[in-house]
């Protein structure tokens, strides 16, 4: 960043304590790299802060992780990412009406399981499978690829329904993966969750802890049975900026 030779003092705050799948790791680096430019007086288009973060975090670190993380910390909203094989991201907004938005805002919960975890370890293995070419992952990640495709079209149709449904999908074909993407205990939340006001839901991020994020129909009841079991409501609404300088 051509920073070198500087005294800087970086201070960094969060809502969310790390290591719970809700993509802290790219979105501390996004703020870094944009406050470093804005020091620069530079501005940035938050398709290269993402690049830039992802080669921060891909290349640098070494993280066994993909890129989507970095590119919607950069942009914000509900926007659609294409990763083509050449390396390139392209983004667009997602054709999503007011009162799909105003829907899935209300109708989405998030809880904690109170579980930290490591995602690098967890995506250690599923990234050495994927290098290795097994055939069991490589299906997979497809799945999960045309899961991707299919929420689209229920969300720019506004078919809610079919998009929980499609979130159930996404996660018992994710727990396939890795023997440590799920426990007992998460288990018997997300089961427990469907029974009482939940349509659909998935273990957000890597696996292994963090939140379980539902659709509800009954917002009250799946409220009221998840208190009783200790799990913390993390109230939340959609951002539309992305990553930004709030004070220079």
């Amino acid at each position: 960043m051509g920073n070198e030779g500087r005294a800087l003092e970086i201070t960094s705050m969060a809502d969310i304590p790390a290591g719970t799948g809700l993509g802290s790791s790219s979105s501390f680096t996004t703020a870094l790299l944009k406050a470093l430019h804005a020091l620069n007086k530079n501005p940035v288009h938050p398709g290269r802060l993402a690049e830039q973060a992802c080669r921060v975090e891909l290349d640098v670190l070494e993280e066994p992780i993909g890129k989507q993380d970095q590119y919607i910390a950069a942009f914000g909203g509900i926007t659609c990412f294409d990763f083509l094989p050449d390396g390139r991201v392209e983004a667009w907004p997602l054709k999503v009406d007011q009162h799909t938005l105003y829907d899935l805002e209300d109708n989405l919960l998030l809880f904690f399981t109170g579980y930290t975890r490591s995602a690098s370890a967890i995506l250690q293995e599923q990234d050495s499978k994927s290098k290795q070419k097994d055939p069991g992952m490589t299906a997979n990640l497809h799945f999960i690829k045309q899961v991707g495709r299919d929420t689209k079209e229920a969300l720019e149709a506004g078919d809610l329904t079919r998009f929980a449904g499609l979130m159930n999908a996404h996660w018992e074909n994710k727990k396939q993966r890795s023997s440590r993407m799920s426990n007992g205990a998460i288990d018997r939340w997300y089961d427990l969750a469907l029974g009482n006001g939940a349509v659909g839901g998935k273990l957000i991020g890597a696996g292994g802890g963090g939140f379980l994020m539902f659709y509800a129909d009954d917002r009250t009841r799946l409220r009221q049975t998840l208190a009783a079991e200790g799990l913390r409501e993390v109230r939340f609404g959609f951002d539309f900026e992305g990553t930004k300088v709030i004070s220079s």
